[in-house]
């Protein structure tokens, strides 16, 4: 049943950037209503397969490599969700819709087992905040990044004068660069949040794992660069967007760098 949840999570997430697709193939109005019902669905079902193996694992599905990469997914899809419906548009849904399958389906591939120390208590509670709150910064992160590269494109085809169908596809640049102000600034709060906690926690119970360290260290301090930027900078929007989407992947080879360096790195690497 988990798996099947899980299946159903990833259809819906590939049928939302599906439809998103529709406008590209045929002159017709973006389908807001559909793709975010299809995203609603995918997060109803993933949530319910995330649910399921807690109950069935007696476990936070937030440890492990498999559970953590579930979870990820599953806050970026709602982080999706929430930029769609805030800017009223689905063109982000084709670039962040399969960002939220992807690790959906490697977990599926690898699967489901909690980490080797599962903590309980307020000690489980302060692990969890910290993993919880640090996924949902790089879900915003990931969004920021989406926006970003989405304005450099539609950007692009404006000063080169093709106004074909990505530029009627896409939503104006304002609304892009708005959602990329946002979502840096969501991705900050929830880093910071999360790196916050996981210091006090490495500092009270004495646990320390670098390339956890380094890796979150590297996410915050390239989330908050933006974000200062984009506050206290004056950051126009076309730097705003190069800079996200440039360190997001960066970002992403980092965490790709360390699973291959340390297969058991820790909680969430």
């Amino acid at each position: 049943m988990i798996a099947i949840a899980h299946f159903l999570a990833i259809i819906f997430y590939f049928g939302a950037a599906a439809l998103a697709a529709v406008p590209f193939a045929r002159p017709v109005n973006a389908p807001v209503r559909g793709v975010a019902s299809a995203l609603a669905l995918g997060i109803a079902a993933h949530i319910t397969a995330l649910l399921l193996f807690g109950f069935q694992a007696d476990a936070v599905p937030m440890t492990g490599l498999g559970p953590a990469l579930s979870f990820a997914g599953l806050l970026l899809a709602i982080t999706l969700l929430i930029a769609e419906l805030f800017a009223r548009d689905v063109s982000l849904t084709l670039i962040a819709a399969p960002l939220a399958a992807i690790p959906t389906l490697f977990a599926n591939v690898i699967g489901l087992s909690p980490g080797a120390s599962v903590e309980r208590g307020a000690r489980g509670f302060w692990l969890f905040s910290h993993i919880g709150l640090s996924f949902l910064g790089m879900a915003a992160f990931a969004t920021a990044a989406a926006a970003g590269t989405m304005y450099l494109v539609q950007r692009h085809e404006l000063k080169s004068r093709r106004f074909g169908a990505l530029f009627r596809f896409f939503p104006p640049l304002a609304t892009l660069d708005r959602v990329n102000h946002l979502a840096a600034i969501a991705g900050w709060l929830g880093l910071t949040l999360g790196v916050a906690l996981a210091t006090t926690y490495s500092v009270a119970y004495q646990q320390m794992n670098l390339p956890q360290l380094v890796w979150g260290s590297s996410a915050w301090l390239a989330v908050t660069c933006i974000a200062l930027g984009r506050v206290a900078g004056g950051w126009q929007a076309h730097r705003a967007a190069k800079y996200s989407s440039a360190a997001f992947v960066v970002v992403l080879l980092l965490y790709v760098a360390f699973r291959f360096a340390d297969p058991a790195a820790g909680h969430f690497l």
